[in-house]
C-alpha cells in the first residue's frame, strides 16, 4: 500500500499541528468578520487560512522549501481571485475590498502556519484582528470630520447656463473671470440644452479652491444679461 510507504509520524503531528494552527487563528479572524456580519465570515475565513496551509504543508513535505515558496505564490495569486469575488460595486460605492484584504491575510497566516512558522502565524493574526477592530473607532473619527474645500484637491467645474446667441461672449468672460480669481481653466465644453440655450461647462485645473472665490465668480456671471443660471460644483479624484 502506497500509504504504508508515505505515512511517517513525526511528519504527520507536523502537519497536524500547521493545519490545527491554521484552523485556530482562521477561526479567530472569522469570527470576527461574522460577527458583523461580513459576505466572507467564519467557515471561508477557516477555510482559506487551512487550504493554504495545506497546500504549503504538501510542497513543503514533497519538494522542501523552495517548492513551498512557489506555492506560495500561486497562493497568494489564487486568493487574489476568491477576493475578487466579495467585492461588489453599488453605483458610486464599492463594496468589500476589506473583506478581501481580510482574506488575502488570512491566506497569508495558513502559509505561515504551513511553513512551521506558527508563532509568526500566531502574530500576524492579532495584527489581523487588531486592523479590523482597533482601527475603526479611528476610522469613524476621521469620517466625522468635516471636509475642508479649501484643503482638498478636486475636479471642479464651473457652469453657466445661457443663449446660444451670447455664447461665444460668455464663453470668453467665464474663462476671463476665473483666471482673474487664479483659477485657470484646462477645458471649456458647450453642450446644446434645447429652446436656444447652451451649457458652458469650465474644468479648472486640478487645485484646491476657495468656496467664496468661486461663488463670487459665478455670483458675477449670473447678474450678465443672458445668462440664466451660473452654478460650480467638485468631485474628488479618489
Amino acid at each position: 500500500m502506497k500509504f504504508v510507504e508515505t505515512f511517517h509520524l513525526y511528519p504527520f503531528l507536523d502537519t497536524t499541528v500547521s493545519l490545527a494552527a491554521a484552523f485556530i487563528l482562521g477561526t479567530l479572524i472569522g469570527a470576527e468578520r461574522q460577527y458583523r456580519q461580513r459576505t466572507a465570515g467564519l467557515r471561508t475565513n477557516v477555510l482559506v487560512a487551512v487550504g493554504a496551509a495545506a497546500f504549503v504543508d504538501l510542497a513543503q513535505r514533497i519538494a522542501g522549501s523552495t517548492e513551498a515558496v512557489r506555492v506560495i505564490s500561486y497562493v497568494v495569486s489564487g486568493i487574489g481571485f476568491l477576493g475578487a469575488g466579495v467585492i461588489m460595486k453599488e453605483g458610486m460605492n464599492v463594496r468589500g475590498l476589506n473583506t478581501a484584504a481580510t482574506l488575502w491575510c488570512s491566506a497569508a497566516v495558513g502559509a505561515c502556519a504551513g511553513t512551521d512558522m506558527v508563532a509568526e502565524a500566531a502574530l500576524l493574526t492579532v495584527f489581523v484582528l487588531a486592523g479590523n477592530t482597533l482601527l475603526r473607532p479611528l476610522v469613524n473619527m476621521i469620517n466625522r470630520i468635516p471636509i475642508d474645500d479649501r484643503a482638498t484637491e478636486a475636479t471642479y467645474e464651473v457652469s453657466v447656463i445661457s443663449s446660444r446667441e451670447a455664447m461665444p461672449q460668455l464663453r470668453d468672460l467665464l474663462v476671463e473671470r476665473l483666471e482673474l480669481a487664479n483659477y485657470p481653466v484646462s477645458d471649456v465644453v458647450v453642450a446644446d440644452r434645447g429652446d436656444d440655450t447652451v451649457e458652458i461647462v469650465a474644468t479648472l485645473v486640478s487645485t484646491a479652491v476657495d468656496p467664496h472665490e468661486i461663488e463670487a465668480v459665478t455670483d458675477y456671471l449670473e447678474q450678465q444679461k443672458h445668462v440664466s443660471n451660473a452654478s460650480w460644483d467638485g468631485s474628488t479624484k479618489d
